[in-house]
């Protein structure tokens, strides 16, 4: 919570880095460190169909977010109904489909098992030689999570806002590179986003989040290094229930929630799922808005207990400030004056996507997944800002209009067999999925705005037409991977090896200049991991992985970038006590990010060398029961 001045009160300052209370349990969280690199200052390419730069950030003004006040509804589940009806036999052969995530639920306990993130199959979090964290759904409503970046802010190594409160993108980092475009996936299938089309998450709608460290290409492609966040979806479920809820915060903040689902006829083949929220909310600019309408129906259809299709979908509607930013003086001096105008300042964004989840398992040995999205998403962004340094006190200012579009298309398919060879037992997963976007951008900059005096802003309104389109270009990808991985296990040891080989092919048109660019590139990215499982619950293990991601562009001789390429060394060991819901892991990390791209003060781009982080992470997660839940990141170093 925050005072009207912007400074953050005092006890939330003692109960972010120690103990507070969340719902019906206790929390104990520590302030996740800012990862820090060495080498080259570069930045990594934050996306395969670049972002676009529409205004250079002065100086963020400090974070002050809305702090909810009141729930009028209990953050528990509310049960209506309860099917007592028992469910039918399966065929002792045949392994249930989907049942480990369509009716798993994260509701009682800040401690997860498995997730299918770091192998696309239901592995045990001991079993994966990789640190991977898992924000369960009860975490979530205990800490009353309004944003991603909210519900990943207390993982290790991730770092959120570096710029100070921002509600209109969920910039994130891990282990010190940057994932905002290129590392945030919905069920399996990467969210592409590029400029300002960049996939707005809704955390009331996701049943819970993985965040996954370090590079993962070996199994999901471009991407990267620092890892990857997968969201799970709100599935519907066997149980009847609905859940109603209102928030009340500070800034006029009012928001309402409601979740319902249940079976739909009597031998439950048929289920449904239907989620929303509605949003009006103020931020600390003038005149700006932190709106949001979001719906998302599900449908589940289960035949058979060797058979799920799920038929997903959500619309979202978002309304955001165009620009944040607050005047900063030459000397670096930062203000509370708004350098926008009320009047020409929004970021209006709609988007919808719909997709399905299938599973079909043959018998208890071979089981078949098919996965695929559309994802159409529609942002106008209108700002004005300073142009040059002021006279005497007063500025002239400029405005800026950009219409983004972006349509993507994806589908994974997956093959996992489980087989013997002699004592040693594998799991085989054999995979290929395909990814299509199309992405169009139309710039205009011009004037018809008021100057600010800076020694008296005022902020009257005014009528400030569009500017003119100067710019508009397109560009379009594919990308196509055929994947495998072998996790073998004899006795204690379990062996993990992954491998990938994409094709990416990109082309970009400029619809004014009327010049096209074509790239293609092609890339093999592997992982190598080995761990040992204790009958104690502990379980070390070392892991070794690369990743890949390719560059749209050129370099000042005319030549086209290279991929940028990511390699990571990891040492970890993770502890589950038996008969305890608890869990705790650490890893140290060396990684190394090769030729990533950063802009000269003069403009150019160029391809640089190395940038290298390392560093130390851990975590400890426990159910104590009766409410009581204790979470505790230490600060990690780098």
């Amino acid at each position: 919570m925050t005072r009207n001045d912007g400074r953050t009160l005092g006890w939330e300052r003692m109960a972010r880095t120690g103990l507070g209370a969340a719902g019906l349990g206790i929390v104990l969280h520590a302030t996740p460190s800012v990862a820090q690199t060495s080498g080259t200052n570069s930045t990594p390419t934050a996306a395969t169909l670049p972002p676009v730069t529409v205004e250079a950030p002065i100086q963020a003004r400090p974070r002050t977010q809305p702090a909810q006040r009141a729930s009028q509804s209990s953050r528990g589940r509310v049960a209506t109904q309860r099917n007592a009806r028992p469910a039918p036999a399966g065929n002792p052969g045949v392994r249930e489909a989907g049942a480990g995530r369509a009716n798993a639920s994260s509701e009682s306990s800040y401690v997860a098992d498995s997730s299918s993130a770091g192998t696309k199959t239901n592995t045990p979090l001991l079993e994966t030689p990789q640190s991977i964290s898992v924000v369960t759904r009860k975490e979530l409503n205990d800490r009353a999570v309004q944003s991603l970046t909210e519900a990943v802010g207390y993982e290790p190594g991730v770092r959120i806002d570096a710029s100070g409160f921002d509600p209109r993108f969920d910039a994130i980092a891990i282990r010190g590179f940057d994932i905002t475009y290129n590392g945030v996936y919905l069920d399996g299938l990467r969210l592409v986003g590029a400029g300002l089309s960049v996939f707005k998450t809704e955390p009331y709608g996701v049943d819970s989040i993985t965040v996954v460290r370090g590079p993962s290409s070996a199994l999901y492609g471009l991407g990267s290094p620092g890892g990857l966040i997968d969201l799970s979806s709100k599935l519907p479920t066997s149980q009847p229930f609905h859940e109603v809820q209102t928030v009340f915060g500070d800034r006029d903040r009012i928001q309402g929630n409601f979740d319902l689902s249940g079976p739909v006829d009597a031998n439950g083949q048929f289920s449904y799922r239907l989620t929303g929220v509605v949003r009006d909310a103020d931020v600390f600019v003038p005149g700006g808005k932190d709106n949001r309408t979001y719906i998302a129906p599900a449908v589940t259809w289960k035949p058979d207990q060797s058979t799920t299709l799920t038929i997903l979908g959500s619309y979202q509607k978002s309304k955001t400030p165009g620009s944040m930013f607050t005047y900063s003086t030459g000397t670096g001096t930062t203000t509370d004056i708004f350098t926008g105008s009320p009047s020409y300042n929004s970021l209006d964004q709609e988007q919808g996507r719909v997709g399905y989840l299938f599973e079909h398992a043959f018998n208890n040995d071979v089981t078949v997944r098919q996965k695929f999205r559309y994802v159409d998403v529609d942002a106008v962004t209108r700002y004005v800002g300073f142009l040059g340094a002021p006279v005497g006190n007063v500025v002239s200012r400029y405005t800026g209009y950009v219409h983004d579009t972006l349509q993507s298309a994806i589908m994974d398919n997956q093959v996992e067999a489980r087989l013997s060879t002699g004592p040693v037992q594998h799991t085989l997963l054999i995979g290929t999925d395909y990814t299509s976007s199309k992405f169009n951008d139309k710039q205009g900059f011009g004037f018809g705005v008021s100057d600010l005096n800076l020694a008296a802003p005022v902020y009257a309104p005014e009528s400030i037409p569009d500017p003119a389109i100067s710019s508009s270009t397109a560009q379009r990808q594919t990308q196509s991977g055929v994947y495998v991985q072998d996790q073998a296990r004899l006795d204690h040891w379990i062996l993990t090896l992954s491998g990938r080989s994409d094709w990416v092919s990109t082309t970009g048109e400029d619809l004014f200049a009327l010049t096209r660019q074509t790239q293609s590139d092609q890339a093999y990215s592997g992982r190598a991991g080995l761990t040992y499982v204790f009958d104690s619950g502990v379980a070390p293990y070392v892991a070794y992985s690369t990743s890949f991601f390719p560059n749209l562009g050129v370099d000042p001789s005319g030549a086209f970038f290279k991929p940028t390429t990511g390699k990571q060394t990891e040492v970890g060991v993770k502890y589950q006590p038996q008969g305890t819901r608890s869990f705790i892991t650490a890893a140290v990390f060396d990684l190394t990010q090769d030729g990533g791209l950063v802009t000269t003060g003069t403009g150019v781009t160029v391809q640089r060398g190395e940038i290298q982080s390392r560093g130390f992470e851990l975590q400890a997660l426990a159910s104590l029961g009766g409410g009581f839940d204790i979470t505790s990141t230490p600060i990690s170093t780098w």
